[in-house]
């Protein structure tokens, strides 16, 4: 082939093609595999390809036990699924008995897997490939003091092209020696090191809501007074809260609440809030400068109030033209949920019975840190 077609063709042909098959023609010659391995505007078109053919994939990260009728515990750590079909792929990785907590986006096909006190692991679940980060200063600290923390970040420098994690947390709540109420730290994947961003935030950081991902920046909800949205930008490292989601009335004011929830959808930051059954969700324009109600779901067509209490479902992605997927993270019955936005119903998009799991969508890709 390579004697009948150029190679810049051939690439146009391979770019189109899912991962699983480019990783097989490795085989067929040196340049091929060069190309599919090592090129990093091929993997990136690739993955732009895979973006656009609309398809949904997901990888369901397991953070508990799974009991089998010989009732021996072990832990399924990762499993992937294309949205529509029924079997998900278990991933084989070779930290089974190991519990991880999942970075709430991914970026480029890879995802970050965080130990409360010990690596985190990025991983690329297409292609298996991981690497180790070592545990940062607040993890060791954490360690002996036996203090809960806040959740890692994980991103990329749009500008270099550079991935980075991000640990975000409160230094003035567990009495460490800083003069600054918050302390970043930033792994750096070239040095294989973590160093201090000076000057950390200037406002404390809701911990139970994880950082998310999106447009080179990493974004977090502030605490200790109004509720607000704060950004990093991973190529300045410098931080700003973008203005504040016209929904984020007094309710909020220093308080998180369980029915705000933060994400990413066709990349854009967007905001869920839920007031009793009406869960309605924000998109932020980063021109602009603006909050835009973006959809308005109505749950009474999916779940009935408990105590006058509904379900908190977390927003993954944009289905087509038409439907939303949601995480429901109490559900009997299965963790992803579909609304069809012209019916206003909800089907059951995925059955899963295992019981403890964090799902994430992300891009089947080729792409490593190198």
């Amino acid at each position: 082939m390579e004697e009948l077609l150029p190679h810049d063709i051939i690439e146009s042909i391979l770019e189109r093609l899912d991962v699983k098959t480019l990783l097989k023609f490795t085989t067929v010659s040196k340049q091929w595999k060069s190309t599919i391995i090592r090129c990093r505007s091929f993997q990136t078109r690739q993955m732009l390809h895979r973006k656009q053919s609309g398809k949904t994939d997901v990888v369901l990260v397991y953070d508990g036990y799974t009991y089998y009728y010989d009732s021996s515990p072990r832990i399924e750590v990762l499993r992937t699924l294309v949205v529509g079909s029924t079997v998900s792929v278990k991933i084989p990785t070779n930290w089974e008995k190991k519990f991880y907590l999942i970075c709430n986006t991914s970026c480029d096909g890879l995802i970050c897997l965080s130990d409360r006190y010990d690596s985190s692991i990025v991983v690329n679940p297409t292609t298996r490939w991981h690497r180790t980060i070592p545990p940062c200063n607040y993890q060791l600290e954490a360690f002996w003091r036996k203090i809960r923390q806040p959740s890692l970040g994980f991103g990329k420098d749009k500008i270099k092209g550079t991935y980075k994690a991000v640990w975000l947390y409160n230094s003035v709540e567990f009495g460490l020696k800083n003069k600054s109420i918050t302390t970043c730290e930033v792994f750096d994947f070239t040095t294989n090191a973590w160093r201090y961003v000076v000057p950390a935030s200037p406002y404390l950081i809701h911990e139970k809501q994880g950082p998310v991902y999106c447009d080179g920046s990493l974004h977090w909800l502030t605490a200790g007074g109004e509720t607000n949205v704060l950004s990093l930008d991973l190529h300045t490292e410098i931080f700003q809260v973008i203005p504040q989601p016209p929904f984020l009335h007094d309710s909020y004011h220093g308080l998180y609440t369980p029915n705000l929830a933060m994400c990413s959808l066709d990349d854009r930051l967007c905001l869920s809030d839920r007031i009793g059954p009406e869960q309605v969700m924000w998109s932020f324009d980063s021109e602009d400068k603006t909050w835009n109600k973006i959809y308005s779901v109505d749950q009474r067509t999916y779940a009935w109030s408990r105590n006058n209490m509904w379900k908190k479902l977390t927003p993954l992605s944009v289905l087509g033209k038409d439907k939303l997927l949601f995480y429901d993270g109490e559900s009997s019955d299965g963790p992803l949920v579909a609304f069809d936005l012209r019916t206003k119903y909800y089907d059951i998009a995925y059955k899963c019975k295992l019981e403890a799991y964090n799902v994430l969508c992300y891009v089947p890709s080729l792409i490593s840190i190198l």
